[in-house]
């Protein structure tokens, strides 16, 4: 045996994590485990890369331009890796606690470069404050940045340039919550395909749980009466209960709810965790886990454009710097496929 062949065993995860990964591939792309082999053996056990390779429908890796010689490179190679997935996009919601002034640099820092390497086409964030908005917007700068009001913190929404086009923003205010909460909502078309997308920060506390329905269902009635020929995403850090659902009446007719649509899996259900999570000191006996943080989607009423294919959490991991993770949520990022150019 080689030299590299020897670093490269000893590069190779566990035997127990590579079932873990092709298990996780087997249930994103609804293949089998040996093909998930196929596909992860070639590409070092990267997992992200297998499933970009999948999806994009190629056996071959069309990720990462960097990864390949300058020489070989030829002009219509260049234009895949201007967009190397025409079909897909992404869609990362994440409330970053930017409230704990704790490592609040570093944290950011954890957050951006998430959003650097999962390379979503759009983001909503809650808990954002005017510092780490300046740090986001240095550290992340091919996405456009939309503050959803108010000076002490608010919500914002990221574009990526070059595969979303803005049109308009504006901000509903809930002149009834106590917390000066709102929601932010853009119009922009993702790979030409028309979008009003809205996020929120609903009202917080168990105590608050009627003005929170409150603003759920001015939620749910913007999103039916948006234009029939865009696609409606409402989503964030919704504070939600089950039972409070149900007190609004329930998903209304059309609605979606992309964690029970993309299969309900159960390592991606909550957001709000503590007893993974111990970010936030926490002294009482009994620690929830909560799905707080939910993304909702209403077609477009002419014809369905998008279809959700997957869904998972990030964030997950602590941060080298300060040993505490990005926020004291998880985040979660759905992944769609645009329907008319899924064959092409």
């Amino acid at each position: 045996m080689s030299d590299s062949d020897e670093d490269n065993d000893a590069n190779l995860p566990s035997r127990d994590e590579c079932e873990k990964r092709c298990q996780k591939f087997a249930t994103v792309t609804g293949t089998d485990t040996a093909l998930a082999m196929f596909y992860l053996q070639d590409r070092d056990w990267d997992l992200e890369r297998a499933l970009n390779a999948f999806f994009g429908g190629s056996s071959q890796d069309s990720t990462d331009a960097s990864s390949k010689p300058v020489e070989e490179e030829t002009p219509s190679q260049s234009d895949v890796v201007s967009d190397s997935e025409p079909h897909r996009f992404r869609l990362l919601s994440w409330n970053i606690d930017g409230l704990d002034d704790s490592n609040l640099k570093s944290r950011t820092k954890g957050v951006c470069d998430i959003i650097n390497r999962d390379n979503p086409h759009m983001v909503f964030l809650q808990e954002v404050i005017p510092k780490s908005l300046k740090l986001i917007e240095k550290l992340c700068p091919q996405y456009q940045a939309i503050p959803g009001g108010r000076d002490d913190y608010f919500t914002a929404v990221l574009l990526k340039s070059g595969s979303v086009e803005f049109e308009s923003s504006n901000i509903v205010q809930f002149f009834s919550s106590l917390m000066e909460r709102n929601l932010l909502g853009v119009k922009c078309k993702i790979k030409g395909v028309p979008f009003l997308v809205m996020t929120s920060h609903l009202e917080s506390c168990k105590e608050h749980s009627r003005e929170r329905i409150n603003q759920l269902k001015k939620a749910f009635s913007l999103m039916a009466k948006a234009g029939d020929d865009r696609s409606v995403i409402f989503g964030g850090d919704l504070n939600l209960r089950d039972p409070e659902l149900d007190k609004a009446g329930g998903l209304p007719e059309g609605v979606l709810d992309l964690w029970e649509i993309t299969g309900k899996r159960p390592e991606a259900k909550f957001t709000w965790d503590l007893q993974r999570n111990d970010n936030l000191e926490w002294n009482m006996k009994f620690r929830p886990r909560c799905r707080f943080d939910r993304l909702y989607l209403r077609h477009s009423k002419l014809k369905p454009a998008i279809k959700p294919v997957y869904f998972e959490l990030v964030g997950i991991e602590r941060l080298t710097s300060c040993q505490r993770f990005p926020s004291d949520h998880w985040g979660i990022l759905t992944h769609f496929d645009i329907l008319d150019r899924v064959d092409k």
